[in-house]
């Protein structure tokens, strides 16, 4: 029933169902620390300027602007939902362990069958099978799904370990790609190695930096919680140092500066002349005079269609979510609120500037051209023309371009690389504290959940992600199509966080002991939780988002597609397996993995 959790605050301790007393983590972040995460998870550079800020020319009558700013709205309320819920339960897990202890019941069965039966129908639907088969599987599907959510725990986990571990996995040969375009070209470019730029190109060169990204996450996650902290410092302040200098080399220049120095550096890079207006051309060929109208504050009826886009850089502020248990003061609900809400603007802001400062220098329809001569045959779109130049535009190159000295250009993209590794950790360590939760629970193996001595390092926790990102990698770079799978990355963890969005929706209501024994019971809007109105709107606003993402061929990842349809299922289906087997092989041990899922577990 709703009511038989205890809450934090009641006499009763916890019975002997958990792994051991206590995890054995240490809160060793500060709340600045958390801010740090949450800023470089929504980070400007490798996941705005590499893809989000890169493809208005795909939707040319969409405002840039106006789409930044409502998208950091529309996540600010994500970041009001998580914190609530932070403050509710800082525990080593985040949307595991709220999801697990949360829907369970009617709106656990209710929340499993629309993931089974809408999983399985679009499956069928892609798959173009008949139509009477395809009902049939969604009919199955939503049994499967509502069985699985009624059990105390069960949709918690489908959703939490899709989100948090299989597709997290799916997340390696992306920041290679991103390692690649944005740092190990470029400076293979500009050190005069133009062999090294086309090896790099290929799938070998892909899938060797992917490899270099395993092994750099796996060290820095390694080093434990505070020894990661003082690499993210130092990666902040260098980051914001040299894109400070860009800022200042852009607001600057002219537009005509800037082609004369473009155009000099593609000639002695690459061998090609007049590529500045070659870019153009061929871009406002191929989309038949679209570029003219790419305006960053025209409001268009494209304005809306942008934001799913905007959601592969800026969904992350509560990246952190699942390493609170470790951060210091976590309880209070204004300062996580204060780190993530910091994380989100700062970058907003940062972002607006970084447009407007690119149409005046770059020029805004060349800027977009170029992005789009890069990436459309690097996504492998028909029919796209081939690339100018070999490698992609990153903006601190092109603004590097606008001094003339090899050196100081190979500085700057150099130092640039701070962005990356400050942002690099979160590749595995928001997921090892998911892995790690669930085997506290008893769920997975009891291995999963053994901690370093010296670092309070989960390590089996670590290698389980590792190793799958490592065979992901493998299909990314050689399997032809797996790289169109990008925004599937994107898709399945905004599965999780409307999960844990309608838990927060809910949670006054069908768990009120934890509810009001929280921090957050006094803060209210209109007699409304705050919590619950939050929670509301990011429901609202993820299940808007993922109906784009599924049903509007302008994505590429829904219906249209059926192998990234097929891999949704495979992943899903797959951690409702495991769910399963684990509850069938704990009752025969005994172990009463609902009981365990009506307890908060210890810290």
């Amino acid at each position: 029933m709703a009511s038989d959790m205890m809450a934090p605050g009641e006499s009763r301790s916890a019975p002997a169902l958990f792994l051991r007393n206590a995890t054995g983590l240490v809160k060793g972040w500060s709340g600045f620390d958390a801010f740090v995460y949450s800023f470089f998870s929504v980070n400007l550079v490798t996941l705005g300027m590499f893809y989000s800020l890169a493809v208005f020319g795909w939707v040319p009558d969409g405002s840039p602007v106006a789409a930044i700013v409502l998208s950091g709205i529309a996540v600010t309320f994500l970041a009001i939902a998580y914190a609530g819920l932070i403050a509710v339960m800082p525990r080593a897990g985040g949307d595991y362990v709220w999801q697990t202890r949360v829907l369970d019941g009617p709106p656990g069965a209710v929340v499993g069958a629309v993931v089974g039966g809408l999983g399985v129908y679009l499956a069928g639907t892609a798959a173009e099978m008949d139509t009477v088969i395809t009902l049939g599987g969604a009919l199955v599907g939503i049994v499967v799904g509502g069985f699985i959510g009624l059990r105390r725990g069960g949709i918690g986990f489908v959703l939490s370990a899709t989100g948090w571990w299989f597709i997290l996995a799916l997340w390696a040969p992306i920041y290679g790609a991103i390692l690649n375009l944005e740092f190990a070209q470029p400076l293979a470019a500009l050190l005069g190695q133009p062999d090294a730029v086309n090896w790099l190109g290929t799938a070998d060169g892909g899938f060797a930096v992917s490899m270099v990204v395993v092994v750099v996450v796996t060290f820095l996650v390694s080093l434990g919680m505070a020894g990661y902290a003082r690499v993210q410092r130092v990666s902040l302040w260098i980051g914001l140092a040299v894109l400070a200098v860009v800022i200042v080399l852009l607001a600057i220049s002219s537009q005509s500066t800037f082609q004369a120095a473009f155009d000099r550096e593609a000639s002695s890079l690459f061998g090609v002349s007049g590529a500045y207006q070659s870019i153009l051309d061929t871009e406002t060929a191929y989309y038949e005079g679209a570029f003219q109208g790419l305006d960053p504050f025209a409001f268009g009826a494209g304005t809306l269609a942008l934001l799913p886009f905007m959601m592969f850089w800026i969904l992350y502020p509560n990246w952190g979510a699942t390493l609170y248990g470790e951060v210091r003061g976590a309880g209070d609900f204004r300062k996580v609120l204060n780190g993530m809400i910091g994380g989100i603007w700062i970058t907003v802001i940062l972002a607006v500037v970084f447009v407007l400062l690119a149409a005046g220098t770059f020029g805004w329809q060349w800027f977009q051209a170029a992005n789009t001569n890069f990436l459309d045959p690097f996504y492998g779109v028909e029919g796209a023309p081939d690339p100018v130049i070999p490698v992609w535009s990153y903006p601190f190159l092109l603004a590097s371009f606008l001094i003339d000295s090899r050196i100081i250009q190979i500085i700057i993209v150099a130092l640039a690389g701070a962005w990356f590794l400050g942002w690099a950790g979160t590749l595995f360590l928001s997921s090892t504290r998911m892995i790690f939760a669930a085997a506290f629970d008893r769920i997975l193996p009891e291995a999963a959940a053994r901690v370093s001595e010296r670092r309070a390092v989960p390590w089996v926790a670590l290698l389980l992600i590792m190793v799958p990102s490592v065979v992901l990698s493998w299909f990314y770079w050689y399997y032809e199509g797996f790289s169109t799978l990008t925004l599937d990355a994107s898709l399945v963890i905004a599965v999780t966080f409307l999960g844990s969005a309608v838990a927060a929706t809910i949670l006054p209501w069908w768990k009120p002991a934890i509810y009001q024994s929280s921090p957050i019971a006094r803060y209210k809007v209109l007699g409304l939780p705050l919590i619950s109105l939050a929670g509301g709107i990011t429901t609202i606003f993820l299940g808007w988002v993922l109906y784009e993402w599924l049903f509007n061929s302008l994505y590429g990842i829904g219906t249209g597609n059926a192998t990234s349809i097929s891999f949704l299922v495979i992943l899903y289906g797959l951690a409702a397996v495991v769910f399963i087997v684990a509850w069938l092989y704990r009752r025969t041990q005994g172990v009463d993995l609902e009981a365990i899922h009506a307890e908060i577990p210890a810290e």
